[in-house]
């Protein structure tokens, strides 16, 4: 199943190719979420700081009685750290609510706080929080350490000031969005591109063209699009509540055609 495959990151741990996204999972329902989830064979748990929910997330991976090490999860410092001692507390705290000794993968969410000063970059304090982040990684906190929502101008500051490399970007990639030019950037530079919202948000649901090329292959139109995904390179974190989805999220044993590749690629929001 391709959920049980694995890309390699820079530093030679695997991540596996689909996540279970957690994004608007209320803290009371993830439990239930994440447990039927790691229950039929998810080995990747996205969540964030800022959803709000990594107790229940923590709780849900405690009920699934897996051991630790047998699955992946990610969280996410908030947009709005942007000052080094701060990010150590975040990064503690966040091991502390999903009551684990160690994240697979830690991301600063965004390179600017929402609402933050507009035109300045946040070079500095993006430089700063990397530092807790590099320090964490060494402790054996974190196993894995990048950024989400970067840009090329924001990931080249890393790669120029820091000492260990932003191993993922998590940024949004689905039908109709591919950002060319910022994955080609992260693929030279060995950064493993993740992909938010591979469904848009449930907007390439409501899209007849997108929909007939999906029933063609006899699948949904969110297999479809993770499905797609897979194919540029990257990985999906397909979200949702439901279970039923939540298991189709995982069938995406078949194959896009080149032709119909490229039909999708040609695509506009």
């Amino acid at each position: 199943m391709i959920y049980q495959e694995t890309y390699t990151l820079s530093n030679g741990n695997t991540i596996p190719k689909v996540a279970l996204g957690t994004w608007q999972t209320p803290d009371e329902e993830a439990a239930r979420v994440v447990k039927y989830a790691l229950d039929i064979g998810y080995l990747h748990i996205d969540t964030a700081i800022a959803y709000g929910n990594e107790a229940g997330v923590g709780k849900g991976m405690k009920a699934s009685g897996k051991p630790r090490e047998s699955y992946y999860v990610t969280s996410k410092l908030p947009a709005e750290i942007k000052d080094y001692p701060t990010a150590v507390q975040y990064i503690n705290d966040s091991l502390e609510r999903l009551d684990t000794p160690y994240l697979d993968l830690m991301l600063i969410h965004w390179p600017r706080p929402w609402g933050g000063e507009p035109g300045k970059t946040y070079n500095e304090e993006n430089l700063a929080i990397w530092k807790a982040f590099e320090e964490a990684y060494k402790a054996g906190k974190l196993k894995a350490i990048g950024v989400s929502n970067f840009s090329i101008e924001d990931l080249q500051n890393l790669l120029d000031n820091v000492e260990i490399k932003p191993m993922v970007n998590q940024i949004r990639v689905h039908i109709g969005h591919v950002p060319q030019e910022l994955i080609d950037f992260c693929k030279a530079n060995d950064i493993l591109v993740e992909a938010y919202s591979p469904n848009a948000t449930g907007r390439l649901s409501g899209k007849a063209e997108i929909a007939a090329v999906a029933e063609k292959y006899g699948v949904s139109v969110s297999q479809l699009a993770n499905r797609f995904d897979l194919q540029l390179g990257v990985l999906p974190l397909p979200k949702s509540v439901h279970e039923e989805y939540i298991k189709q999220n995982t069938e995406l044993d078949f194959i896009i055609s080149d032709e119909d590749m490229e039909t999708l690629l040609a695509m506009t929001e």
